[in-house]
């Protein structure tokens, strides 16, 4: 059945961060990506408004255009639109990974890597393209244990991977592009798809907010700090990532709503994790305490506990769990370097 392209505007309007439009076009990869990143964090729905007609006609005509292609046919040109989505879909999937997935072990050297390359290749099956999956993963497992431990590691990552799915290129077989099953499997596993990627999150938010809204504000905090020689950047940068604050606050008003959204936040961000409040309970602080009482009841403790002058055995490590309790109650009331 032939698809319409007045059909597919109406579905890119209303549902078009969703995907909707590209999974009645039978773009199933394009849809997943979209339900994960909002339609490309919202500037690859904008730009789509140009390509729907292109859209329309590919998938009206697929199977003409696919008998046309013989098996030797040289792969699809280089898109930097492509390359710089998938450099930016690995980055997202590994900050998620970095937010949701860090407790498990070797995370840094096969979790990390495994998302981050997830991310790009899901980028790189977009549409009629198609890449190789475990090349991809491979460059990311390969070049992972350079940048262990590094908050910044999905960025590199991201790009050796990118590179590589750019290098293994091709078009998709006729079988497995457009439509050719029924819409209940695929929505079935477009939906599997959305709850491997949604359950880490989700459990992130529920379990560990305050932690979560602290990671998130150092690593944009980290990114920020790289161009500190560029002001003028700096300040783009700073612009361009509160966007979605900014854009819900022209939604709403401001006034009630924004003030509201504003406590929401100090409520987020002053709520205790575990860690925090096990580190009051060994200073034996109350919730309420300041910076001032923090550092007094370290300092009463450090000298009880200290090695130099606690004979006892237990003495050196109660004096580092003291150290750490200290370091851990200090970075709640540490200013934070942009707003």
């Amino acid at each position: 059945m032939a698809k319409g392209i007045m059909v597919t505007y109406v579905l890119w309007a209303v549902g078009g961060p969703l995907g909707l439009h590209h999974l009645y076009l039978g773009r199933d990869s394009h849809a997943l990506l979209w339900m994960l990143t909002l339609g490309g964090f919202g500037f690859g729905w904008a730009r789509e408004v140009l390509r729907i007609p292109a859209y329309v006609r590919e998938a009206n005509q697929v199977t003409e255009k696919r008998r046309k292609r013989s098996p030797s046919m040289a792969p699809p040109p280089v898109s930097p639109v492509r390359f710089a989505g998938q450099v930016c879909v690995g980055i997202y999937f590994g900050t998620i990974a970095l937010i949701g997935l860090n407790s498990l072990k070797f995370f840094y050297l096969i979790v990390l890597p495994l998302s981050v390359g997830a991310g790009v290749h899901l980028v790189s099956i977009a549409g009629h393209q198609t890449s190789n999956l475990q090349k991809t993963l491979t460059t990311c497992l390969l070049i992972s244990p350079l940048f262990y431990g590094s908050t910044l590691s999905p960025l590199p990552i991201s790009l050796a991977a990118s590179v590589t799915a750019a290098q293994y290129r091709g078009f998709k077989p006729l079988e497995t592009f457009g439509h050719t099953q029924e819409l209940g499997p695929r929505l079935y596993r477009l939906g599997l798809a959305w709850l491997a990627f949604s359950a880490p999150v989700g459990y992130c938010v529920f379990h560990n907010t305050t932690a979560t809204l602290y990671y998130l504000s150092d690593c944009v905090a980290a990114l920020l700090d790289v161009f500190w020689f560029l002001p003028w950047l700096r300040n783009v940068l700073e612009y361009i990532l509160l966007i979605p604050y900014r854009f819900f606050c022209f939604l709403t008003g401001g006034g009630y709503y924004e003030e509201t959204w504003r406590r929401v936040l100090k409520i987020l961000l002053h709520e205790y994790t575990e860690r925090e409040i096990e580190a009051l309970q060994l200073l034996s602080l109350e919730a309420e305490a300041s910076p001032e009482d923090i550092t007094r009841s370290y300092r009463e403790l450090a000298k009880t506990w200290h090695p130099d002058h606690n004979p006892s055995k237990d003495a050196e490590a109660m004096f580092m769990k003291i150290h750490e309790a200290y370091e851990i109650l200090l970075q709640r009331h540490r200013p934070k370097r942009f707003k």
